[in-house]
């Protein structure tokens, strides 16, 4: 049959067959019953898959596109000559052998978005999970931190104890050597005012041992709820197997955007559990906390004095403050310090140092210059 009456009888025919809603797989290299699909609902292109490269047919059926015949690519590798096939380039009209590569090409770019949004997919679950381990890795050092701390602080007390002892020490070996009475009897009472001041400080709390801060840690993580309906924009969503908890931005068909603070990651619907209106309710408010939180931590950074004066106090008072001190330029960052202290008979100034000594993040401490105050200032260098 003569193509273009043989195809327009062709296409006649499918659309009455179309009318009746029948199931069918129908084959043709009529070229005007490819543009059927998109005339007719209930009608679907299809073609079978071929391996440009080795032109070898794949015995793969694809739907929802129309496919090429691959009739010069075929025949060029049966080994027809290519004056031959320039002439039915010709002859079949330059736009008829450009529609059929145009095919192709769609086709070959069609393969190709969907392996990248394959890799797209599988790389913003891996950054997915990356934001979960960051999440944990975070939690491990503010712990960690947590204990550093305490025990700094149980360590300092330590200290004071020490320094007691050794100046008892000192007194001793005094009346031993048999120095004069009245200088002994005057260095005792100085012995009993520092005694009184250097007691610890009985509110300093004792570091919690892991079992404590499990516990500690268990009882304030707020409880998650899962809602077994869809997902929708504006819900709160965790992906299955994961702690990390974001907020649907967007729903595209299967797909759905998910930010998690500062990043936005690209996963199925069926990969994430929406939680229920009371765990969002509680994260919400557990943000607006952490959110006020280092807002004032960044309202004390603004306000930190780096200069402790500490001159004419009592060892008590100026261990209170040094510890402060000292504790809050850490958690702060601050690189460096100085502690005014006097000069003065140089307990004081010993007693600093020895609790800097103590400290690990303590870099470093040295005299200020001499034209500076010298000896009585301590400048301290902090590791950070």
């Amino acid at each position: 049959t003569e193509p273009n009456l043989g195809g327009a009888i062709a296409e006649a025919m499918l659309e009455k067959l179309n009318e009746k809603k029948p199931f069918g797989i129908i084959t043709t290299h009529y070229a005007n019953m490819k543009s059927l699909a998109g005339k007719h609902e209930g009608i679907i292109n299809g073609a079978m898959l071929f391996d440009t490269i080795n032109i070898k047919p794949l015995f793969k059926l694809k739907t929802g596109a129309p496919g090429s015949s691959f009739a010069f690519e075929i025949a060029r590798n049966i080994g027809l000559p290519e004056a031959l096939l320039d002439r039915a380039t010709q002859i079949a009209g330059v736009e008829q052998v450009s529609f059929d590569h145009q095919l192709q090409e769609v086709e070959f770019r069609k393969n190709r978005i969907v392996e990248k949004e394959a890799q797209l997919r599988s790389a913003e679950e891996s950054l997915a999970e990356i934001i979960d381990k960051y999440s944990k890795l975070k939690e491990q050092l503010e712990t960690q931190k947590e204990q550093i701390i305490n025990q700094a602080k149980k360590e300092a007390s330590k200290i004071l104890k020490d320094t007691n002892q050794r100046i008892e020490n000192v007194i001793r070996q005094i009346r031993e050597s048999e120095a004069e009475k009245e200088r002994t009897k005057i260095l005792r009472a100085e012995l009993d005012a520092m005694k009184s001041e250097i007691q610890p400080d009985e509110n300093i709390p004792d570091p919690m041992s892991k079992t404590q801060l499990s516990k500690k840690k268990k009882k304030e993580k707020i409880q998650i709820e899962i809602d077994t309906e869809p997902a929708k924009t504006g819900d709160m969503v965790r992906i299955k197997g994961q702690e990390s908890i974001g907020e649907v931005l967007e729903i595209n068909g299967k797909d759905a955007i998910v930010s998690f603070g500062l990043m936005k990651v690209r996963t199925r619907i069926d990969k994430l559990e929406k939680l229920s209106s009371r765990t969002a309710a509680s994260l919400q408010k557990a943000q607006q906390i952490s959110t006020k939180i280092n807002f004032d931590l960044n309202e004390k950074v603004t306000s930190f004095n780096p200069n402790l004066d500490l001159r004419g106090k009592r060892i008590e008072e100026a261990s209170q403050l040094l510890r402060v001190f000292v504790d809050d330029a850490i958690l702060l960052g601050i690189k460096e310090v100085s502690i005014l202290h006097g000069k003065g008979d140089g307990i004081l100034r010993g007693f600093i140092r020895e609790y800097l000594n103590t400290i690990k993040e303590v870099k470093q401490y040295a005299d200020e210059h001499a034209d500076r105050g010298g000896a009585g200032i301590t400048n301290v260098t902090f590791r950070l």
